[in-house]
């Protein structure tokens, strides 16, 4: 790949850490600028972009939400379906006709999608009006090279994983709830994932530092944090220390914050300390991502999950008895290369016996660079949309019959903001994860009240705030 060696590119930024701190860049040059930014993509890359937001606010920028009115435009993209790569060039192509009315417009792409040696050279040949192509290793150069543009196209995508930073600057999202990342990377490798080679390997912050800023959101008045990794539950695996997630999970619980939540987790490194610990907090909610992918052992196999159906039905069946009220979503995807019809059937089977609260579906798309992007797939597009048509309808139906359940119930919510059922509603989230629109609350945002479910859809509940009589 025709990239900037590294060392040269540490080099120069060097030379400006010698004027400014590497890390969050103070500056007013751009005093009165705006920036737009559009992530694509998971929870790792709406935290990544609030580490974005806070480099460009340091330099002077400020957000705004429409893109015609930006000095400076940054994509923080996806690679982890073909889709995601369709919407990031088509958008580009819109700022393309954009910079033309703009020409002094500073167009950013960073993320996953650079990280792929196909990509970073298409932006390269192709698209010569992005400005500035960064990755997943090198986020916290952004200030130092957008202090370094110029009319020549700057491609800084480093092929090894780059330092854990602490102490940053972040321009969060919410008020009230907050991502805090635990660890980067992926070692487990799964066939079909590019994630291993856009975030690189496994590395874990130290305790003593998560501890810190989940005190310090607390003293900030937030009420919520969300453990965040590629997979959490392998945290600290590659450090010199003798704690785990287990120990690290118990010990944001006894900061006292009052919700502690965390995503994603693998069934394969699921231990019963972790459920004993979720199990024994309060402040740790009842919901667990657990991703199943396929039902199938012989797929789970070819997949690389290192379980097998049987394994991920005992873990969710210990998981449900052990911890009160839990609700457990998963991920599934059909139409992995050669997935016969008795494998779908089983995958329906898994589902069946479960009975996920819901799940996110995906019909497989190649990545190239996998393992599995090598597998001479046989399916016809057409099987695949009906399995995943047949899951859905599942799924959905499961869905529903859980949030029936809450109907006449009290549940405490968190609430986040307005509602998009209406004027008169905000939404927030039970302890249990479920999207609730609540009546009578419009005075409530970013308060933990209490909730009587009045009706159930199945992807959110209806409710009334609680008043109580004063005596």
């Amino acid at each position: 790949m025709n990239l900037p060696n590294m060392q040269e590119a540490r080099l120069r930024t060097d030379a400006l850490v010698e004027v400014i701190e590497a890390k969050n860049i103070k500056s007013d040059r751009f005093k009165n600028k705006k920036y737009f930014i559009r992530t694509y993509g998971c929870q790792m890359n709406v935290h990544d972009s609030e580490e974005i937001k806070g480099i460009l606010e340091n330099l002077g920028f400020k957000e705004t939400l429409e893109v015609q009115d930006a000095d400076l435009v940054v994509l923080n993209t996806c690679a982890i379906r073909e889709n995601a790569h369709d919407k990031v060039f088509g958008f580009l192509g819109r700022l393309k006709h954009l910079k033309k009315d703009k020409p002094d417009l500073i167009i950013c792409v960073g993320g996953c999608m650079p990280q792929e040696e196909s990509v970073a050279n298409l932006l390269k040949e192709k698209y010569p009006f992005v400005n500035i192509v960064f990755g997943t290793h090198n986020i916290n150069d952004l200030g130092t090279l957008i202090l370094e543009e110029s009319k020549k196209q700057l491609i800084e995508v480093y092929s090894i994983e780059g330092n854990v930073y602490e102490h940053m600057d972040y321009v969060r999202d919410s008020k009230f709830t907050a991502w805090v990342n635990i660890m980067y990377g992926c070692d487990k490798f799964c066939t079909y994932c590019i994630v291993p080679f856009t975030r690189g390997k496994q590395r874990s912050r130290k305790m003593a530092e998560i501890i810190k800023e989940v005190e310090k959101l607390k003293e900030e008045g937030y009420l919520e944090v969300t453990l965040l990794g590629q997979n959490v539950n392998a945290y600290g695996k590659d450090l010199d220390s003798d704690y785990d997630f287990a120990t690290l999970l118990e010990n944001v619980a006894k900061t006292g914050i009052k919700r502690v939540r965390f995503v994603t987790s693998h069934p394969w490194d699921f231990t019963d300390e972790m459920i004993n610990v979720i199990a024994g907090f309060e402040n740790i909610m009842p919901y667990i991502h657990l991703p199943l992918q396929s039902g199938s052992s012989k797929i789970l196999k070819l997949m690389g999950r290192r379980y097998t159906q049987e394994e991920y039905i005992a873990l969710y069946n210990k998981i449900k008895s052990k911890i009160k009220n839990v609700s457990i979503t998963t991920d599934i995807i059909v139409g992995f290369p050669n997935e016969t019809d008795e494998d779908f059937a089983e995958t329906l089977k898994v589902v069946n016996e479960c009975k996920f609260d819901g799940a996110f579906t995906f019909i497989y798309s190649p990545r190239e660079g996998t393992p599995a992007s090598k597998i001479k797939d046989t399916i016809p597009l057409e099987v695949k949309e009906q399995r995943l048509y047949k899951l859905n309808e599942l799924i959905n139906s499961y869905s529903l019959e859980h949030n029936k359940k809450y109907i006449g119930k009290t549940e405490e919510v968190l609430v986040l903001g307005p509602s998009e059922k209406g004027e008169d509603k905000v939404y927030g989230y039970t302890k249990t994860m479920k999207l609730v629109n609540v009546s009578n609350a419009k005075d409530d945002i970013g308060k933990l009240i209490l909730v009587y479910i009045t009706d159930a859809k199945s992807f959110s509940l209806d409710g009334e705030k609680v008043i109580f009589a004063k005596n």
